[in-house]
């Protein structure tokens, strides 16, 4: 099929290339314009953007696409389908309706559960077992479109937001691959989405990193896992902001929400509401994340100290 493929961050590059490999034609990627980054204001093309390039593909980075220029322009090229991933604008039902066989999403959640920004990271916050990735039929709404496939993927013990993001783009690259086909061949029935079962999430922000203390161990270890590698879970210590990479809920107990209870050679340990962590990977602000028995090398901890500001 001749394809028109939006998207933007490395989650749809995954697709971008999965749909190339099927020997579709993509005859226009389009993506969000450059942006700058870093002091220097350098500025940074997307994951998409670096894709395409590679691949000789036709690039379109407008500020707006729904305006009417732009519909025109996306008309012109005549396409079957477009393909969407984390395009980062909002598409208008003019554009929605352009193509033959319509819009189609990789979305990653089981819609209709976690609609919105952050469907991966919530996931692990809500200590989900499972997730996945939906391929749906487009609509106005943020997605409230039909569903047309879904896939599953289970929840590991250990999963970060990072690992959990990279398993879902490459199984979002495979179920786009497996829809365009089954679209082709018509064997492809949209299902409704149950509104009575739709849940959102919101963007991130790095404040919701900011670790209380006075939470279930439990659910600040969902936490420090669900927002590695950004925005990353975080607290203080003597005024510095110290990052918290990887930890495991242990008992303790009952004392003060915060307070350092015990201080072994590669771990230390912090009472929580219920429960506390062990800590065992760090990073102190300035410094690069270690392990904690590196970080007791240069950065003395004593039982009774506390966390937090």
């Amino acid at each position: 099929m001749k394809v028109i493929f939006m998207g933007t961050p490395d989650f749809a590059r995954s697709a971008l290339e999965a749909v190339l490999k099927a020997g579709h034609e993509v005859v226009l990627v389009v993506t969000q314009p450059d942006k700058p980054k870093g002091r220097s204001d350098k500025l940074q093309i997307s994951d998409v953007k670096a894709c395409a390039l590679e691949h000789g593909l036709k690039i379109f980075q407008p500020e707006k696409i729904r305006m009417e220029e732009n519909v025109e322009f996306l008309k012109s090229f005549d396409a079957d389908i477009y393909v969407v991933a984390a395009f980062g604008q909002i598409v208008s039902q003019e554009i929605l309706d352009i193509p033959k066989y319509g819009c189609i999403n990789i979305h990653a959640s089981l819609l209709p559960k976690y609609r919105g920004a952050s469907p991966i990271q919530q996931a692990i916050l809500d200590g989900e077992k499972v997730t996945g990735i939906t391929i749906q039929q487009m609509n106005i709404g943020v997605d409230t479109g039909d569903i047309l496939l879904q896939k599953e993927y289970e929840i590991a013990a250990d999963e970060t937001g990072g690992t959990l993001f990279d398993r879902l783009s490459q199984l979002g690259a495979q179920s786009i691959v497996e829809a365009l086909n089954e679209i082709e061949k018509g064997s492809l029935t949209p299902t409704a989405q149950d509104e009575s079962k739709a849940t959102k999430c919101k963007k991130l922000t790095k404040e919701m990193g900011l670790i209380d203390w006075s939470e279930d161990a439990v659910k600040i270890e969902r936490y420090i896992r669900g927002l590695n590698p950004w925005p990353s879970a975080y607290t203080y210590l003597s005024g510095k902001q110290l990052k918290i990479w990887k930890a495991a809920v242990t008992d303790c107990g009952k004392t003060d929400c915060g307070k350092i209870v015990r201080v072994d050679k590669d771990s230390f340990t912090v009472s929580c509401g219920q429960k506390a962590l062990e800590i065992t990977e760090v990073q102190i602000e300035g410094k690069k994340r270690m392990e904690v028995s590196a970080f007791l090398l240069g950065n003395r901890l004593t039982e009774g100290d506390r966390l937090g500001k």
